[in-house]
């Protein structure tokens, strides 16, 4: 008699934790998936700020719809027919991944991009193209809940305990996929990997199809609840959805601020932004199972989980106070410090402790929430699906809300530092609506009140946003001052000591005032080449430095300069108020000079205008989304948009550069030692001491002077033999970027080579 339960019970252990490893593996997909998709329509749509959110809404909102549409369904399905559900979502999500190279790549972003210019257009570009996988994600939980949920005793538990390790395996996913799989076999590869994952989970599920009971349970009534108990969880479903709206907008909002803030700590690297989001996940998730077995001892599941946010909000501020209050000194000042390279495997180290002591707590408390809800509002086997579907759309909403809000207004608006004030003030908002409804009730929440007042305690002392970001850049010399300047596209700092010094634009180093020599050399040799350069470009503004030396000849009539962080002509302004007849200062009043923020890539992509001279002032190779402007791809797109005999400038940082430029155009030269590529459809007259000696006119000397840039130095950046190719020369073997293999962005996965040596 005792034998039957016993093994009854170890068999529905046993469909659990195949449907929870089938779930992980379908976690692990999804992260690879966004990544992937959303570098993918990054291409389409622009990498600037605002399309980046619109591409995230996109994605969120699919989600949501899906969610939606499962608490509407998932209640009509058997456990037996819930399973075979579940396997059709995987398999329609693999599916899905294995035709998105076709149509995300080849229709979205090669035929669709040029002729959709609004962001509306771009936005519903992506919702359509994304829609079909999210709706699909959006099913899996509440249709999988009907499927391992056997009693209403077990629903809390087990749905906590799936969300959990579905989120482990997003976890997984992340920090796999983003230092292993993605930059060993690119992103075409990785979405087949991806696929079988989600092949795996499916058939899983059809394996344990003939375990799972046949009926759809009926309705029943709520077992009796002692009085107490029935009082300390009347909320509404309503009420706890709006709750965990809250409670999404929270999480995702300060999961920005922490993007931002160890972005700029990790010098936005390809690996800072997995190893950040891996950590969050790792933690959500583990929050997500601890509070699965905890909730058995939780007696009212409004007060803990009001008080879970209370908790998170407080470790977030003091976390992000402590980093701030220690990050000028030793031993984190040598690797991570801003004067510092960061990309290093020390420098990850480093970044791996700080997203663990910055992230982790706060992330593994807001993961308890998830469970607590379940255990509210789930009352009946019969509408579990629709419950689990409820608080899901609810916590997607809020996700979305706190990303669109947090990304693009508060961080605009308020800064990291304002953003984080913000923070804290709603959560000390929920625990005063907390502590006037237990109020309501006829009980006092001591605990509540102290930890609002201690909130509102850290907004009086937490700093504003210029001294947040001048202490992080180091501005505490004697004599040095700092130009800050902070919106949603990202953090400018000029570091002054008597009117020169280093600009650091979101985490990086990439220029100074006066201009560094080799910017300014970068932006004079185009035109000092062609011989009527009128319509000048160049991506990459910086301190002004390339821009500015464009504009030396008198025949230029325009020079655009894109540039992604707006903040950058904040500071130049600034700094033009301080030095009214300096380079910069001329950049803002020359009429010629365009200066636009914007994606210099999609800039070229939908314009149709075309350019005697482009220039492209690069990012770093190994910053994220770097590969945008050095794939094979990128250069197709800028020699078609050159004039006749035009050329194109760029800096050549790695060997695959090299590889790229020569396997786009049939002319080049790459100048030693300074390693800049110029490239055309025509050939170059390239004769260094002609090129030397127009740099050396009156013209550019008066213009140079203004710049605080000697012309007498650029001899010395041209001292080396240049390698000239031409149409009938050999190209050697070498691997290159493309859109969907950036290579010498993955630098851990695929060694970084200086382009020095022979190269026929």
């Amino acid at each position: 008699m005792v034998a039957e339960p016993v093994c009854a019970r170890r068999g529905e252990r046993a469909v659990v934790w195949v449907f929870g490893t089938a779930f992980f593996a379908s976690g692990f997909a999804a992260l690879l998936y966004q990544v992937i998709w959303q570098r993918m329509l990054g291409l389409f749509a622009g990498s600037d700020a605002v399309t980046a959110a619109l591409v995230v809404g996109a994605f969120l909102l699919g989600l949501g719809l899906g969610s939606l549409a499962a608490s509407l369904i998932a209640d009509r399905l058997a456990p037996r027919r819930a399973a075979v559900a579940f396997a059709l979502i995987e398999l329609g999500i693999g599916g899905f991944a294995l035709l998105s190279r076709p149509f995300l790549y080849d229709l979205v972003v090669e035929e669709l991009g040029p002729l959709m210019t609004s962001r509306w257009q771009v936005f519903a570009v992506c919702f359509a193209g994304l829609l079909v996988p999210t709706f699909l994600m959006g099913l899996s939980l509440p249709v999988l809940a009907k499927a391992v949920v056997a009693r209403i005793e077990q629903a809390a538990n087990r749905i906590g305990l799936l969300y959990g390790i579905n989120t482990l395996g997003a976890a997984a996913g992340t920090l796999v996929g983003g230092f292993l799989i993605v930059g060993a076999i690119g992103f075409e590869a990785s979405l087949r990997v991806a696929a079988a994952l989600n092949g795996l989970a499916g058939l899983a599920a059809l394996a344990m199809r003939p375990r799972l009971s046949p009926d759809r349970p009926r309705p029943t009534a709520p077992a009796p609840a002692p009085a107490l108990q029935r009082a300390r969880s009347a909320l509404s479903l309503p009420a706890w959805t709006l709750l965990v709206f809250l409670s999404g907008f929270l999480i995702v909002a300060l999961e920005i601020l922490w993007v931002r803030v160890l972005g700029i700590v990790g010098q936005g690297s390809a690996y800072a932004f997995p190893l950040i989001l891996g950590v969050f996940l790792l933690a959500d998730g583990a929050g997500l199972l601890y509070g699965a077995r905890w909730i058995a001892q939780v007696e009212d599941p409004r007060r803990a989980f009001i008080l879970l946010q209370g908790w998170a909000a407080l470790f977030a501020a003091l976390t992000l106070l402590a980093l701030w209050l220690i990050y000028p000194f030793p031993p984190l000042a040598e690797t991570m410090g801003v004067d510092a390279n960061r990309v290093g495997a020390a420098a990850l180290a480093w970044l791996s402790l700080l997203a663990a002591a910055l992230v982790g707590p706060p992330a593994f408390l807001l993961g308890m929430s998830f469970p607590l809800v379940q255990k509210a509002v789930q009352r009946d086997l019969a509408s579990v699906g629709f419950r689990v579907g409820m608080v899901q759309l609810g916590n997607i909403v809020g996700n979305a809300a706190g990303s669109l809000a947090s990304g693009l207004v508060l961080l605009h608006l308020l800064g990291t530092a304002g953003t984080t004030m913000a923070l804290i003030l709603l959560a000390g908002l929920i625990l005063l609506w907390w502590t006037w409804f237990a109020a309501s009730e006829g009980r006092r929440e001591r605990a509540g009140l102290a930890l609002a007042g201690v909130l509102t305690a850290l907004i009086v002392i937490f700093p504003d946003n210029e001294a947040w970001w001048s202490r992080i850049h180091n501005v505490d010399e004697e004599g040095e001052t700092g130009l800050v300047s902070e919106d949603r596209s990202g953090v400018v700092v000029l570091r002054l000591k008597d009117g020169a010094g280093p600009m650091f634009i979101s985490g990086h180093a990439q220029s100074r005032v006066p201009f560094h020599p080799h910017h300014v050399f970068l932006g004079a040799i185009g035109p000092a080449i062609h011989p009527m350069p009128k319509e000048v470009m160049v991506i990459g503004v910086g301190s002004g430095g390339t821009p500015y030396a464009a504009g030396w000849r008198p025949e230029t009539r325009t020079v655009r300069a894109i540039e992604l962080v707006q903040p950058v002509y904040n500071v130049i302004r600034a700094y033009s108020a301080l030095a009214p007849n300096s380079g910069p200062a001329w950049l803002t009043r020359d009429a010629r000079f365009e200066l636009v923020v914007g994606d210099g890539r999609r800039e070229i992509f939908v314009s149709g205008r075309r350019w005697d001279v482009i220039e492209a002032d690069a990012i770093l190779p190994f910053t994220s989304h770097s590969g945008m402007l050095y794939s094979v791809e990128f250069l197709r797109l800028v020699k078609a948009s050159l004039n006749e005999g035009g050329i194109f400038v760029q800096w050549a940082p790695t060997k695959r550069v090299v590889h790229s430029f020569i396997s786009v155009f049939p002319h080049v030269i790459l100048l030693r030692p300074i390693s800049v590529l110029i490239g055309s459809t025509r050939p170059i007259a390239w004769d260094p001491d002609e090129v030397l000696a127009r740099l050396d006119s009156a013209d550019f000397r008066a213009w140079a002077e203004r710049a605080g840039a000697d012309p007498r130095l650029f001899a010395q950046m041209i001292a080396a033999q240049a390698v000239v190719w031409r149409p009938d020369t050999v190209r050697g073997e070498g691997e290159v970027n493309t859109d969907l293999f950036p290579r010498d962005e993955f630098y851990l996965n695929n060694p970084v080579e200086w382009p020095h040596g022979r190269w026929h």
